[in-house]
């Protein structure tokens, strides 16, 4: 069985997804990805993958919570999940660029197609993707929009982001 609930967030209603055992969606109401609810799908807020995920996005908010605790299935490529599975490494408050999480999957010249598996991670913020950015430090593309990356950033890094691309502007 497939269960959601939605969240409120300081950056817009969250769906969550997830099944009996495991957290399988994160997404910003109205993102570029945002998945169709389906009609085999139960509404259930008080599933204990979703409760938990609810409970420590709100603790993330609210600044006291640095690391999620949560067993995830994310669904997607071998590739996908390999990025994906990078990404958890990057620790809260620091970035990483495209290239180097290429770098990091033996894929140098995987700039790209690591963009495209960072864009369709299922279970933002939790695996943060919002803490790839681009070689230039400039902020780039971000399934829930470059305003939330920007939140999610200065949040983590306590306001001391810098995006570069603004210095540009």
């Amino acid at each position: 069985m497939v269960y959601f609930g939605f969240k409120e967030s300081p950056l817009g209603q969250i769906l969550l997804v997830a099944t009996d055992r495991a957290l399988c969606g994160v997404h910003f109401v109205g993102e570029k990805y945002y998945p169709r609810i389906s009609a085999s799908w139960q509404e259930n807020p008080g599933a204990l993958p979703i409760r938990a995920a609810a409970g420590q996005l709100q603790e993330y908010f609210a600044g006291t919570r640095r690391q999620f605790d949560l067993f995830i299935e994310p669904e997607g490529t071998k590739f996908q999940r390999d990025v994906w599975k990078a990404l958890l490494r990057v620790p809260y408050g620091t970035t990483a660029t495209y290239g180097e999480i290429a770098r990091q999957l033996g894929k140098p010249e995987a700039c790209r197609a690591v963009g495209s598996a960072n864009s369709r991670n299922p279970i933002s913020i939790i695996i943060p993707c919002h803490r790839v950015i681009g070689a230039d430090r400039s902020l780039t593309g971000y399934a829930g929009g470059i305003e939330r990356k920007r939140s999610l950033l200065d949040l983590e890094s306590g306001g001391a982001f810098r995006d570069l691309s603004a210095d540009a502007q």
